[in-house]
């Protein structure tokens, strides 16, 4: 028992010795000295949170490439006995309920970007100084850290950079260890921009951190970043525009964070700026989508980013080290919590206010927002989908019934409507209000034209779907899920064909399923009538002809919720019998996308991730500088995404190419790539901006002043903007599209319209624009001109894209061009 007794006590005291030990000792380097390993940032927040009361760690999701995704809770011990009450007793705000005596609760997001690492390590210190010699703050905050939003983005970055660094550290700004590899460190496992997926939630990082966002539901909430190099530190208040959804009082206690910042860098003597850059404009940030959801959402950016490694010396000649960078994060994260901390009551007030006035008096000129499936309920479905991940509340209309007089999205006319049943219906009156109304407005208010993203995003054009925001509010009788349609009754007699419809993404899916198992496949040409069912050009069909068996097809087609057709006959009442040419197989492309410098790795990584992670279909990785080398005749499609390729600049390349193309390929380009093969011997042309006499100008055109450089600088800017593309419905890059299609605009590309061997497949007109920003000069040379196009090269084709089609995969209605593109057309 003695025994017994000693060894308990030589337990407890060996647990005292190392319990809350620091990052520096934990890790047996001092922070600053070298990047620390994800692997070991996961241990000792293991470690923190064996060792202190006051800290619960939650594993909340993994990465693709399978790192754990964990969250840090750090609570009071009294707090944290009663940890969910709490939680929940600040979720139910939304609702209306009243929560005095709550504590606010700070969420603390680190390193969304993965080369912007600096933030782990300054999480490290903020978590070992919160559980020790500031836990008095806790008596009224709850804070969470997420230590790294983006793990494999990360790693790819710290294993660059210990790598390869010099023993001292180099801090000559053109030493190699100051250039990362394409693509980088910054985004996730498939090169997307995490900081700019939160509303939209397409990759799995996101979708995982916002189930956990929303269960929580934070006061304040910052985002930690890098910027260049030479740039003094960034934090809150932001720059206009700022959305007028941000309510006065956001706006009053972000002014108060960055005074409380102000004052600590001001006795330290750091250089810091406010007011400028960052903007909460765009609603998928980690500073705008919590601002929309009632919190004070915040950037904060230290200077470095992936170039700056351990040391670099900076334009003004100052060293600029790991260990700084370190400090001035966890310098405004431990003012944050201070000031947030002290204001408590307030922020909780605010709050409810927040979801009380969502509720009962939603802000905004629309007051319900009513979507149409015209034809296409699986993107109505994928909408609805997407709204519930965000949890905003919709339903299905059950009937026909209550109209009015709305705006009209498409025509861009206030018109009368009614409801009708199966219509999508979103009211303003509930806790997101805000968040719908960012969402949905047809036009977004700037406050100023210097913006840092996209200036348009309203999801009924990002969805292609018919829809009409309403002044008046709404209230039909709907239910959270639409209705089934009836199936209709099976054809009599024996399959003869199976036929599918081609209007989604889902539908394209289900092709990519069929080529995968091996199934022949056609598509119509031509709509057609059987008895007394039309089915439009695109229809797929699977004939008996050709195929072994056709008895896997039902359950493929049921498990995918694929409404298919039987018939008993390839004799069609109207249009082209199934043995006609006009029903043209679909070959089962080999298909390749080329990465690499040069490449957009964003534009890239869309690509990569459509195919691998939504269609589920091969898709081969070529590597820009192997492009010469590359055997051609094992591709049937090759995919140029958004860059500039050297390969297309060499003589002999680009003929090798061409000729690739003549005896049947078919090339993909998109964007820039687009553009660059409008410079070479293509056979078309990328429209030049011939609005005007450059040749005359006025005589004081010259004379600007130098402090409005900015403003004249947006005059051939367009950060992203909506119009509406004229459809050639009978060619296959346009197949389930209806006369239009509504492009999101981020360049100022467009081809000459095609004359000879190609077609012009997609075209703006004169006058198509519908909103967002575009620079006046942008905006003259928009018109008149191809925007998704089809050159004709012997045997082969060359697609054109100008603009991104699946743009950060959440342009929704993009998602079958390109399939068309890829499976249609030149078949």
């Amino acid at each position: 028992m003695r025994l017994l007794s000693i060894l308990i006590l030589l337990s407890f005291s060996l647990r005292t010795a190392y319990a809350q030990t620091s990052p520096g000792d934990f890790l047996q380097y001092p922070l600053g000295s070298r990047f620390t390993p994800y692997f070991k940032v996961m241990d000792y927040f293991e470690h923190i949170a064996a060792t202190a009361k006051t800290v619960k760690l939650e594993t909340y999701g993994a990465t693709y490439e399978g790192r754990p995704l964990v969250m840090a809770i750090v609570a009071s011990p009294e707090n944290m006995a009663r940890l969910e009450n709490i939680r929940q007793q600040n979720v139910a705000m939304l609702k209306g309920q009243e929560a005095a005596g709550q504590p606010v609760i700070i969420w603390l997001s680190y390193n969304v970007h993965g080369n912007e690492a600096v933030s782990t390590e300054a999480a490290m210190k903020t978590l070992y100084t919160l559980v020790t010699s500031r836990s008095e703050l806790l008596r009224n905050a709850i804070v969470i850290i997420d230590p790294c939003l983006n793990p494999d983005g990360r790693e790819r970055y710290v294993n660059f950079y210990n790598a390869l660094h010099s023993k001292i550290p180099d801090a000559t700004p053109y030493a190699r260890e100051h250039y990362e590899p394409w693509p980088g460190g910054r985004s996730n496992h498939y090169y997307f921009d995490l900081n700019r997926d939160w509303a939209w939630q397409t990759q799995v990082e996101s979708r995982q951190r916002l189930l956990q966002y929303n269960r929580w539901m934070p006061q304040v909430h910052v985002d930690f970043h890098e910027q260049g190099v030479d740039a003094p530190y960034y934090f809150a208040p932001a720059a206009e525009p700022l959305h007028d959804a941000v309510t006065p009082w956001q706006r009053e206690f972000q002014t108060q964070i960055g005074r409380h910042n102000a004052s600590y860098f001001d006795a330290k003597g750091w250089l810091y700026f406010t007011r400028e850059q960052f903007d909460l404009f765009y609603p998928s940030y980690g500073d705008t989508y919590p601002t929309y959801n009632g919190a004070i959402g915040m950037t904060y950016e230290q200077g470095g980013s992936g170039r700056a490694g351990l040391a670099i010396e900076t334009r003004q000649g100052d060293t600029l080290t790991l260990k700084d960078r370190i400090e001035h994060h966890f310098t405004t994260g431990m003012a944050t919590i201070e000031i947030s901390a002290t204001n408590a009551g307030k922020l909780v007030s605010e709050f409810h206010r927040y979801f009380r006035d969502a509720q009962n008096a939603p802000a905004g000129d629309y007051k319900t927002f009513v979507v149409k499936a015209a034809g296409n309920p699986e993107k109505l479905q994928a909408l609805a989908e997407l709204l519930k991940k965000n949890e905003i509340e919709a339903g299905f209309a059950t009937g026909n019934g209550s109209g009015g007089s709305g705006f009209n999205y498409f025509t861009g006319k206030t018109e009368s409507f009614q409801v009708e049943k199966g219509d999508l219906v979103v009211s303003a009156f509930q806790p997101r209000s805000n968040l719908v109304r960012v969402l949905f407005e047809p036009v977004a208010r700037l406050t100023d034209s210097v913006t840092y993203d996209i200036t348009a995003w309203a999801l009924p054009y990002a969805y292609g779907l018919p829809a009409y925001a309403v002044k008046q509010r709404l209230a039909p009788s709907v239910q959270p899920t639409p209705e089934k349609p009836a199936v209709a009754p099976a054809a009599a007699g024996n399959t003869y064909a199976y036929l599918a419809p081609w209007n989604s993404a889902k539908d394209l899916k289900f092709l990519a399923a069929l080529l995968h198992h091996n199934y022949r496949v056609r598509f119509s040409e031509t709509a057609f009538t059987i008895g007394q069912q039309s089915f439009p050009a695109g229809t797929l069909v699977i004939t008996r002809a050709g195929n072994k068996s056709l008895d896997g097809i039902p359950d493929l087609a049921q498990k995918m919720e694929i409404a298919l057709v039987k018939v008993p006959t390839g004799f069609v009442d109207k249009g082209f019998d199934f043995g006609s040419d006009k029903m043209r197989f679909i070959r089962k492309p080999k298909v390749g996308i080329v990465a690499g410098d040069g490449v957009s790795s964003l534009g890239m990584g869309e690509i990569w991730h459509f195919f691998e992670q939504q269609l589920e279909y091969p898709l081969t990785v070529v590597n820009a500088a192997q492009l010469g080398g590359a055997s051609w005749h094992d591709l049937d499609v090759l995919i140029l995404p958004d860059g500039r390729y050297p390969a297309l600049n060499d003589k002999a390349g680009a003929e090798r190419l061409r000729e690739w193309v003549k005896a049947g390929g078919k090339l993909i380009a998109l964007e820039d790539a687009a553009a660059q093969l409008g410079e070479g011997d293509w056979g078309f042309k990328i429209k030049k901006d011939t609005t005007g006499d450059k040749t005359k100008k006025a005589p004081y055109d010259a004379l600007k002043a130098y402090a409005n450089r900015e403003r004249e600088s947006v005059t051939q800017f367009i950060p992203g903007a909506i119009y509406k593309v004229h459809l050639d419905k009978t060619h296959p890059l346009a197949f389930g599209y209806p006369e239009y299609y509504y492009t999101l605009k981020l360049n100022d590309h467009l081809v000459e319209y095609i004359e000879d061997g190609g077609w012009n497949v997609g075209a703006l007109r004169n006058a198509d624009y519908l909103t967002g920003f575009v620079g006046a000069q942008t905006k003259q040379k928009l018109r008149d001109g191809t925007v998704f196009g089809v050159k004709e090269m012997g045997s082969g084709s060359v697609v054109l894209l100008t603009d991104d089609p699946l743009f950060r995969s959440f342009w929704e209605n993009g998602k079958l061009l390109f399939g068309n593109a890829v499976f249609l057309v030149g078949q």
